[in-house]
């Protein structure tokens, strides 16, 4: 065979071979897939380097970085194959700050927090709220809200889950209570007494629908066959609140929820009452951002969250959602695309797919 013959047979060979077209289009997608050496610089890439292309002939894939390695090539300085993809490296640093916030008494400052992770201010902040859907801030605030949570329930005194959850002074939590519980400290603790929720109950085609509103916003969107057991829900989650029927104002809310139901792609542009962890209120977040028509696996969002190794957990926040529709946990699917368990029934959930897939 001549030399030009072995290097149209070996320029074939590689565009024939479906990963090329992954190193073509460099789809980040395949990094840590596969890799790809090159015979004329003796380096070795991912598929998503964007060095200038190679030439097919000159073109070799592997399994592994070792398995590159052992052929006789060396990694690209400009991918670094044998790092770690960089959306992982990203994904670390903001599990490490996400970490200092967690363990920290008082919340370090912004330029801290990027120091710690070796990133600049405004890259660290625009990584953090990309992967979290929350601002460092913001998820601080979260955290202490659950540790405020958590004290109320363990602590004899309301000052001491205050001091607990790390505010230095009883002044600043309450200038921050409603933000926090949606309720004063002693009303959280005494099961939501004071608290006054406006309720209504009506049908829609996918059965009955319960809808609640608290002063901050909606706090319950529930479906179900019996309505009855939805109130019971309601009752149970604030066992102690004043539940208030809805009035004419009120319905009008409720038919503006059910219109939402029935055709998802109008949107729900109403004001919600989110009552979360920190955790689960990434999540929320991250499932908000679902577009009507499309799907998400749990390891999508725990990737999209900067938790990939968080699968179980993203699956228990979607269980603890109670504002159906609003938070469209419907859209989360099993890897395989199949439907998983839904909190109002797997038949509801596949039918709001059906709805949301239609042009």
């Amino acid at each position: 065979m001549t030399a030009t013959a072995k290097r149209r047979a070996l320029a074939a060979a590689t565009e024939g071979d479906p990963r090329w077209a992954a190193v073509l289009a460099r789809d980040v997608r395949a990094d840590g897939r596969f890799y790809y050496s090159v015979q004329s610089t003796g380096v070795y890439c991912r598929p998503s380097c964007a060095a200038r292309q190679a030439r097919p002939e000159n073109v070799r894939f592997h399994a592994s970085c070792a398995d590159a390695e052992r052929a006789g090539f060396r990694p690209c300085q400009r991918c670094k194959p044998d790092q770690p993809p960089l959306a992982q490296q990203h994904a670390q640093k903001v599990t490490a700050a996400c970490r200092l916030i967690d363990n920290a008494d008082t919340l370090p400052d912004l330029a801290t927090l990027a120091a710690a992770v070796g990133l600049s201010r405004y890259h660290f902040h625009r990584l953090f709220k990309h992967h979290t859907g929350l601002t460092p801030k913001a998820y601080a605030a979260a955290r202490r809200a659950e540790r405020v949570r958590n004290g109320l329930r363990q602590h004899d005194t309301v000052t001491a889950a205050i001091f607990d959850a790390g505010f230095n002074a009883n002044s600043r939590f309450y200038a921050q209570a409603d933000a926090v519980l949606g309720m004063t400290p002693g009303d959280y603790r005494a099961g939501g007494a004071r608290t006054v929720i406006r309720f209504a109950i009506g049908q829609c085609t996918l059965g009955a629908i319960l809808v609640a509103q608290s002063e901050r916003g909606v706090c319950a969107i529930s479906l179900g066959d019996d309505a009855e057991a939805l109130l019971h829900e309601l009752q149970d989650r604030f066992p102690r609140a004043e539940l208030i029927g809805g009035d004419a104002d009120f319905e009008q809310l409720v038919a503006t929820v059910v219109g939402f139901v029935e055709a998802p792609a109008l949107g729900l542009d109403l004001p919600l009452d989110v009552r979360g962890t920190a955790f689960q209120q990434r999540v929320w977040q991250a499932l908000r951002e679902i577009p009507p028509g499309e799907t998400a696996s749990y390891r999508d969002i725990a990737r999209r969250i900067g938790a990939p190794q968080a699968v179980r957990a993203v699956a228990g926040a979607c269980a603890a959602n109670v504002l159906a529709v609003a938070i469209p946990c419907h859209r989360v699917v099993r890897t395989d695309g199949s439907l998983s368990g839904y909190r109002w029934g797997v038949a509801r959930k596949q039918a709001l797919l059906a709805r949301e897939a239609k042009p």
